[in-house]
């Protein structure tokens, strides 16, 4: 649709951008911390550890007055399970407590609205020794965390999000560096049912949310990506239909209806991987109402058809894996890549709105966007990334297109407000709006220093998306 008459973005969009505990806080044991599967894992070759990462712990003030110059509504930020509650379960930390209570203040001061993740990819390492999520105890686990977290915050937090990126969890938790595989024999049966219980853990909060938190809205934050067929081959049109089904529309049927979606369904039953599902399990998802989505989006995806003499090829959370017999992921010529490898498809974005909002009618807020590259830090201090401000225009542009078509947007939270660790590709691999200064090994001074990106986003939230010129 070629639109002449647009539609300007809401006044109460909440321009931000996102961080994770694990990626930016640093002080993973200290302060009465426990371990998470994060702080136990063997890191990437080549990549730095996760006990200091951009030190956010210590400097969250200095972090959050660089946020609130650039004008953020919203700061989405998670907490680590492990600061609260060490052991997962039983003794609270207060230092932990206190920790995110600060957090929470100093973004209130600048009025500053916190954006929660409960989840993001940290699960407690003692949980994890006592199965993890496929241990169905992991329901009460996640139940009674959030209540705490409830208890604690939720006369100051008025949006929560649950579990980040379930789906990829589910589809490359290997990469992740959250799924063991050791003596598993079905991969499928395990990843499926420890899929059900966050699924049904995460119905279970939400209900809890409306009932604790006054006034408190709560949704999910899958990584969602349109999937395009190859060609127009009616067999790759089936492909795209199944990928877009495994990928996307398991977690998020799940969430808004409370059933599983039939083609996912179909997938389990012919890898012997139905979950365990007890009675009662239905009627608590089916009653869970989220009040928006929150999603993650970076590109899209393409498939063709696979017959089943394919092999099993992994990826990442972007570059897509092939499930023999489902379908085989193919690059798309038409689209450009990253440097890291990603591809980059604005258009695919507002396309992902679109379906999404068609299939769900909720609000939506976008949790993570973003590009990662190789900044470079000046001799006199600056770092000129006009690709990445390059990036993020193009895909304000498809939100702005995507509103003006009728598509109901909260707000933005690109990924993310500082420099951070990546998932698997390290300190290197910069994100941010803000750059902190030290390498992959060596720590140098930590300092702080204003990408041209940041001075750009400053002038795209005060004229609220109007003017995207550099």
């Amino acid at each position: 649709m070629i639109i002449k008459k647009m539609k300007g973005l809401p006044e109460n969009f909440l321009w931000g951008a996102s961080t994770s505990a694990y990626q930016v806080e640093g002080a993973n044991l200290i302060d009465g911390k426990g371990p998470s599967v994060q702080d136990i894992k063997t890191v990437p070759k080549g990549t730095s550890e996760l006990d200091v990462c951009s030190d956010f712990y210590h400097r969250y003030k200095e972090d959050i007055a660089l946020m609130a110059e650039m004008g953020f509504k919203t700061f989405r930020f998670s907490v680590a399970w492990s600061r609260v509650l060490p052991e997962g379960t039983g003794e609270v930390n207060p230092k932990g407590i206190e920790f995110y209570s600060n957090v929470i203040d100093e973004c209130l001061k600048y009025g500053i609205e916190p954006l929660v993740t409960m989840f993001h990819f940290d699960l407690p390492a003692a949980l994890e020794k006592r199965g993890g999520w496929s241990n169905r105890d992991s329901v009460d686990w996640f139940y009674d965390f959030a209540k705490i977290l409830f208890e604690n915050y939720g006369d100051r937090v008025k949006y929560w999000l649950t579990i980040n990126e379930q789906n990829m969890l589910t589809l490359v938790g290997d990469v992740i560096g959250t799924t063991d595989m050791t003596g598993v024999t079905n991969k499928y049966k395990k990843l499926y049912q420890e899929n059900h219980h966050m699924l049904l853990a995460q119905a279970k909060v939400m209900h809890l949310c409306h009932e604790m938190v006054p006034g408190g809205k709560i949704g999910p934050a899958p990584n969602i990506s349109l999937v395009y067929p190859a060609t127009c081959k009616p067999k790759d049109i089936l492909a795209a239909q199944n990928y877009n089904a495994i990928r996307s529309w398991l977690y998020l049927d799940m969430a808004v209806w409370g059933r599983y979606n039939n083609l996912v369904w179909k997938f389990l039953e012919e890898r012997d991987a139905i979950p365990e599902i007890l009675p009662g399990d239905m009627e608590i998802m089916e009653q869970a109402k989220p009040d928006f989505i929150g999603f993650n989006y970076y590109n899209t995806a393409t498939v063709e058809w696979d017959d089943g003499t394919g092999v099993a090829v992994a990826g990442d959370q972007q570059t897509g894996v092939t499930e023999p017999g489902m379908y085989r992921i193919s690059g798309n010529p038409n689209l450009t890549r990253t440097e890291f490898g990603w591809e980059v498809d604005p258009e695919g974005f507002r396309s992902t709105m679109r379906e999404m909002y068609s299939r769900y009618h909720l609000p939506m807020i976008v949790t993570e966007n973003g590009l990662g590259a190789h900044d470079k830090l000046t001799e006199d201090g600056k770092i000129h990334d006009d690709y990445r401000i390059d990036y993020l225009r193009r895909h304000i542009e498809q939100i702005k297109l995507a509103v003006s078509e009728g598509v109901e947007m909260m707000g933005y939270c690109p990924w993310s407000a500082i420099d951070l660790v990546s998932t698997h590709e390290g300190v290197v691999k910069r994100y941010g709006f803000i750059y902190v200064n030290r390498d992959e090994f060596d720590l140098k001074d930590m300092a702080r220093y204003k990408k041209d990106s940041f001075y750009w986003y400053k002038k795209v939230i005060e004229t609220n998306g109007e003017d995207l010129s550099n």
